[in-house]
């Protein structure tokens, strides 16, 4: 762990100057290979692109939990937000006196780095204060070359804590996650992960038309083949959403849930495992790269 994070502070150190040569660093340890920013092909690629050498202020605005809400009523799509509690600017501050019973603490950048409280009485208050405090003083994206992430606020939100409904529970132990990557404003296709935990995912990718495609994974120890869930009943509205919220961009990912018919948003994604994503076939990353018009 010692030496993972002395490599982690290198590459921060590095990335924090020189973004592009860190990314540069990682895509070639990544994929043995040399990444083609004057002529980008693949999705990686032209993520990449658009993250080094085009103007990112909007992603940081939208890749920030907290700030993003305001663009997604903007879009007419308030009733898609999660219930908020509460945001703070130092982890000292965290009310849980004023929060229910059970709740979700995230930070407003990051990714994982949430705290899920299912029975407040239970919990290390203290311990969870110090956690933030941390994650807080940690400066995100900038060992991994993404900038916009790094110009996000830093601050903790208290938002509710959604439980599956009883179909999906059968299908996940976990939120079913329905990411709907859009290209140019258009819906192609949708990332289901289910059955998450801190060790990974089951994940398929599916159409629009919800046909299954295996054949566009790249399964790994931790993005493992989960089984066929059923289709949404209403796919087409939540595609519609996520056209409407993806609109301005070239590539974005649409993050959402679907709890017995309702639909929340979750996030915008950008840089999906920081555009170095291994999850996807090669042919699909060509595939998908040229959905992108720069």
């Amino acid at each position: 762990m010692f030496i993972k994070d002395i490599i982690k502070r290198i590459a921060s150190f590095i990335g924090g100057r020189n973004p592009e040569l860190i990314v540069r660093i990682r895509y070639r340890l990544r994929f043995h290979k040399r990444i083609d920013l004057d002529n980008p092909k693949t999705l990686n690629e032209k993520i990449q692109y658009l993250s080094l050498r085009t103007d990112t202020t909007e992603w940081s605005r939208l890749a920030d939990k907290y700030a993003v809400r305001e663009y997604v009523s903007d879009c007419g799509l308030a009733d898609t937000l999660n219930t908020l509690y509460a945001v703070w600017e130092d982890a000292d501050e965290i009310d849980f006196e004023k929060l229910p019973d059970r709740f979700i603490l995230k930070t407003t950048s990051g990714s994982g780095n949430c705290v899920i409280v299912k029975d407040k009485s239970q919990i290390d208050k203290d311990g969870i204060r110090k956690y933030f405090k941390k994650m807080l003083n940690t400066v995100y994206g900038l060992s991994e070359g993404n900038p916009h992430y790094s110009r996000i606020k830093p601050r903790v939100i208290a938002e509710a804590l959604i439980l599956n409904d009883p179909e999906s529970a059968k299908h996940s132990t976990s939120l079913i996650d329905y990411k709907i990557w859009c290209f140019n404003g258009k819906a192609y296709y949708i990332w289901v992960c289910t059955n998450r935990t801190h060790s990974g995912t089951n994940v398929l990718v599916y159409d629009t038309d919800w046909t299954v495609h295996p054949e566009h994974c790249n399964f790994t120890r931790y993005y493992s083949e989960g089984k066929v869930v059923p289709k949404p009943k209403n796919l087409d509205l939540m595609l519609s959403m996520a056209e409407k919220l993806a609109a301005p961009f070239p590539v974005v990912r649409v993050d959402m849930y679907n709890i017995d018919g309702r639909i929340y948003f979750g996030e915008l994604t950008f840089t999906a495992v920081g555009a170095l994503m291994n999850c996807y076939s090669e042919e699909f990353l060509l595939h998908t790269g040229q959905l992108i018009k720069l």
